[in-house]
């Protein structure tokens, strides 16, 4: 059976002793080093460039570098056996990916600019502005452009690492262990021995946990006044939910949020509109839906629709912006909801 060794992150200096075992033992080598980084380490052994799957002996023991190799056997040699098993070679291959991209934040902080003046209060802006284009390509179902702004927003996450780094006040390593040792607490019933049958019970142990680890800090804890508001909401009842003071039913929610647009319709005002849109929220709470994503979407659609009842109108030799209300509403609803 052909063999797949990861040679470690990609230089000389990391190659794991149990490759380098498994290397001196074979035959021939089929070497993938685009890069040059092994020539003097594979010196001494007989080599061979990399070539396609099916021009490859049974018995061929292929090296490379821990994220070339991981790609090998995942996209060329599926049934290929890995030195380490998969998991691990996967998992060494994110993580040289991983450092990679904390070299280029640290060349970039040493070299450019703009970056080199940066700090952890200038970059938050655009890491918020990245997470948003994240909900914005999830909203698209386009995986090309979730991948890429998903790798935006890991970015801004190596680079405020990297900042601290500089303060001394902690690594990319430190928070990512962490942040493991965090989830790991804070999910009883997937590594210890708490009971957890659907998603409903597991957010009721993983708020008892919290409000265990953060006994003295009161019911709303990490509650951060700069949230976006349906945001601010929505986490604020999720905290006085965590204490039993919630809504029961989805019934009782739409009563009370039916009361709130009474209450608005017969005294506006902004603070009856924000009781309708509190009231909102808590429906859907109780619909297990994000706010922010639904009226996110609900925007979406109503641009689409416009645009739409537009095109539909220029069609026709109007032009949707300089007709009157009325005849804009009628091609806006001709055009229907899609």
């Amino acid at each position: 059976m052909i063999r797949i060794v990861g040679l470690g992150p990609g230089d000389a200096a990391s190659i794991p002793a149990s490759a380098l075992e498994v290397l001196r033992s074979a035959g021939v080598v089929v070497l993938h080093d685009p890069s040059g980084s092994f020539s003097d380490v594979f010196a001494e052994l007989v080599t061979m460039p990399f070539v396609t799957a099916s021009d490859l002996d049974p018995d061929a023991v292929i090296a490379a570098a821990d994220p070339d190799a991981y790609r090998i056997a995942t996209d060329d040699l599926v049934g290929a056996q890995t030195i380490p098993d998969r998991a691990r070679l996967r998992q060494r291959a994110i993580g040289a990916q991983v450092a990679r991209l904390v070299e280029v934040g640290e060349r970039l902080r040493r070299d450019c600019p703009w970056d080199r003046v940066q700090t952890i209060q200038s970059i938050v802006p655009y890491t918020i502005e990245e997470a948003f284009e994240v909900a914005d390509a999830v909203e698209s179902g386009d995986p090309v452009k979730q991948l890429d702004e998903i790798g935006d927003l890991l970015f801004q996450s190596v680079f405020l690492a990297q900042l601290l780094e500089e303060e001394q006040l902690g690594d990319l390593g430190t928070i990512a262990r962490d942040q493991a040792d965090k989830l790991i607490h804070r999910h009883p019933h997937v590594y210890g021995e708490v009971a957890a049958t659907d998603a409903a019970e597991v957010l009721d142990v993983w708020e008892a946990t919290k409000r265990a680890e953060r006994a003295d800090q009161g019911i709303f804890h990490d509650l951060p006044l700069g949230l976006p508001a349906l945001a601010f909401a929505t986490k604020a009842q999720k905290r006085a939910g965590s204490i039993g003071f919630s809504f029961a039913s989805i019934d009782h929610a739409l009563e009370a949020l039916r009361e709130e647009v009474a209450e608005l319709t017969e005294a506006p005002s902004p603070d009856e509109l924000g009781d309708v849109l509190f009231a909102a929220v808590a429906v859907a709470r109780q619909l297990a839906a994000d706010p922010e994503v639904a009226l996110r979407a609900t925007a979406q659609r109503f641009r689409r629709r416009v645009e739409r009842a537009a095109e539909a109108a220029a069609a026709h030799g109007e032009q949707f912006a300089q007709l009157d209300p009325a005849a804009q509403l009628r091609w806006y609803e001709s055009v229907g909801r899609q």
